[in-house]
């Protein structure tokens, strides 16, 4: 199982940028795609994530208000739509994907994602 991250790229401080995690590969029924990042000498950190089970997301405080989380209606794309991106924002950004049960409620970036993509470097300068 795969996932492919797309759209990372350099951006000035206030701009926006949108990663697309490909999760065609992910045959399960339902799953959540959590968009972690990691910055140059600090740990990985989860951003944002979704749940095809009942459509919950959940953001990471300091980006609420400034990212949106999404997915493609007919198809197995998940989007994280960045604005308003800051220099603190830059960092590696991976998209994981965890599989669900049906009634699974709600969507967490503790769950243990097992499968994750590549990466995608996202640069913001000042």
């Amino acid at each position: 199982v795969q996932l492919v991250e797309s759209g990372g790229g350099l951006v000035q401080a206030g701009g926006s940028l949108r990663l697309s995690c490909d999760a065609s590969r992910f045959t399960f029924d339902d799953y959540t795609i959590g968009w972690f990042r990691q910055a140059p000498g600090k740990e990985r950190e989860g951003v944002s994530c979704f749940s095809t089970a009942d459509y919950s997301t959940n953001y990471k405080d300091s980006v609420k208000g400034r990212f949106t989380i999404s997915k493609d209606s007919f198809g197995p794309t998940v989007y994280l739509q960045m604005d308003n991106l800051k220099p603190e924002d830059t960092a590696v950004y991976y998209c994981a994907g965890a599989p669900v049960g049906s009634d699974y409620v709600g969507c967490s970036l503790d769950l243990g994602y097992a499968y994750w993509g590549q990466g995608t470097q996202v640069t913001v300068s000042s």
